[in-house]
């Protein structure tokens, strides 16, 4: 799911990708196409500033340091893809007391791994990914791990049913039409059901406060063992901290405190660009799709991966990567000022109804909607209606199977002839790192296929329908 969309993982790699992995398949891309040669390595970006006839060239002069020397260049176009995980949030006024703590405290970028916590207690602030993961490891080392949250969380494990991994479960074209369609209230209920099913979120303290909102959960397998081993104990916010305790919103204090690790989340951050290109404001971002400044008078410069989906960054930040050089090349055209500010606004109501007003949700969107917008940009989105038609087999798996980046290479600009296997072969390459031992196939008649074929002719029948009747 996580592939750039004409190139598939190796087929041995696991489904989930520990970070060397990662670095590995990046390198094996890279390799393919030749990229080395484009990339400066060990060069600090100092400053990117308009040249000054940029109102009719849309140039851009880039500033770079390397080896202790700088360097000017003159580019027609520009991508800024440092995302939104470039400088550490750390809010110590917001903990009155702080001054006054005799241990140890930082940032959860810093921690690297659990040795050298043996018999510690230790107090993790926050309750995302990476405070889940942190806790989870150190609760293996230290004599107690205390989680600090502000409103709960969901938890869910990667291993959804059947085994299949979870993102290849929830990423689907159905599922989204759902979210899409039903009305507030029954999404929410089904959104809760859906999060309590692995276990009871009330019962280990965990409960997000605002449950009608679709926010990210903190995927992690181990977090509710862990807490029912009690090497983790879920606490309320933090309110004050004294030299070696940590009083909390309940009034409850646990004491003897050796380690303070803030996994509070990062604020983006631009330092070599002027600061009114990409500007927040009422809790907004003013880009046009995350993307675009709407205010230049040359569409030369687009932001990468300053977005939040709620699904896979890579087959994401491709695609913004395939509209962007389209609009550098005038393929493509932006709206009026005007029209992408109308929008703008739009889509951030839509966020925060969606999402809330928290600014750990600034850039968060729906997975499939802002990919099959892209795609459309470019005209790369698949008709599923046409390959209900022409090819039906196809068209199930792209509507009930997961939504992966190879359906943006079935047709359009940048076509990949392996798309279509790629798409039907994925239950096959999902399955094949894991057959480790040979086990004998049972034989399970396809009832749940069956209902999907059912399912898609009928929503077929009722699109036609309306049709009709407009």
């Amino acid at each position: 799911m996580s592939c750039f969309s004409d190139f598939p993982m190796p087929a041995d790699f696991p489904n989930f990708l520990h970070n060397s992995k990662i670095l590995e398949y990046f390198r094996i891309f890279a390799k393919k196409f030749d990229l080395l040669k484009y990339i400066q390595f060990q060069t600090t970006v100092l400053r990117v500033k308009k040249r000054p006839d940029f109102s009719s060239s849309g140039q851009w002069e880039v500033v770079t340091e390397s080896k202790g020397k700088e360097h000017s260049a003159v580019f027609d176009a520009v991508l800024v893809c440092n995302g939104h995980h470039f400088k550490p949030h750390l809010p110590l006024g917001s903990f009155p007391g702080i001054e006054r703590f005799k241990g140890q405290y930082f940032h959860s970028r810093e921690y690297k791994k659990p040795e050298g916590f043996d018999g510690k207690h230790i107090l993790v602030i926050g309750l995302g990914n990476s405070a889940a993961d942190i806790a989870v490891e150190l609760s293996t080392k230290a004599a107690q791990v205390f989680i600090s949250t502000r409103q709960g969380s969901w938890v869910i494990s990667r291993i959804s049913k059947h085994g299949y991994p979870l993102d290849m479960v929830l990423r689907t074209r159905f599922r989204s039409m759902l979210q899409n369609v039903l009305p507030r209230r029954v999404r929410t209920w089904m959104w809760e059901r859906q999060m309590n099913q692995w276990f009871n979120h009330e019962y280990y303290s965990l409960a997000p406060q605002n449950k009608y909102l679709m926010k990210l959960p903190a995927v992690n397998d181990d977090l509710p063992s862990r807490i029912l081993y009690g090497a983790i104990k879920v606490k309320s916010r933090v309110v004050e901290l004294t030299e070696t305790s940590a009083i909390f919103e309940d009034g409850t204090v646990e004491k003897d405190i050796d380690i303070i690790i803030f996994a509070t989340g990062y604020t983006y951050s631009f330092p070599f660009l002027e600061d009114s290109l990409v500007k927040v404001e009422d809790n907004m971002v003013s880009l046009y799709k995350y993307m675009f400044p709407p205010h230049l008078e040359k569409s030369t410069l687009a932001c990468i991966g300053l977005i939040q989906p709620q699904g896979s960054i890579f087959p994401t930040a491709e695609m913004q990567a395939r509209w962007a050089t389209r609009v550098f090349k005038g393929l493509c055209t932006l709206p009026s000022e005007r029209t992408m500010m109308e929008d703008i606004i739009k889509r951030n109501k839509r966020r925060i109804d969606l999402f809330g007003k928290s600014e750990s949700q600034l850039f968060l969107t729906n997975y499939i909607n802002y990919l099959d917008d892209l795609a459309t940009e470019i005209g790369a989105k698949p008709d599923l209606l046409s390959l209900l038609f022409r090819d039906p087999k196809l068209a199930v798996k792209l509507y009930f199977g997961p939504c992966s980046s190879y359906q943006y290479r079935l047709e359009g600009p940048g076509k990949w002839e392996g798309a279509r296997s790629a798409i039907l072969s994925q239950e096959q390459r999902l399955l094949k790192p894991l057959k480790t031992r040979a086990v004998a196939p049972t034989f399970n008649f396809p009832v749940s296929f069956l209902l999907q074929i059912l399912g898609l002719i009928a929503l077929a029948l009722v699109f036609v329908f309306q049709l009709q009747w407009y």
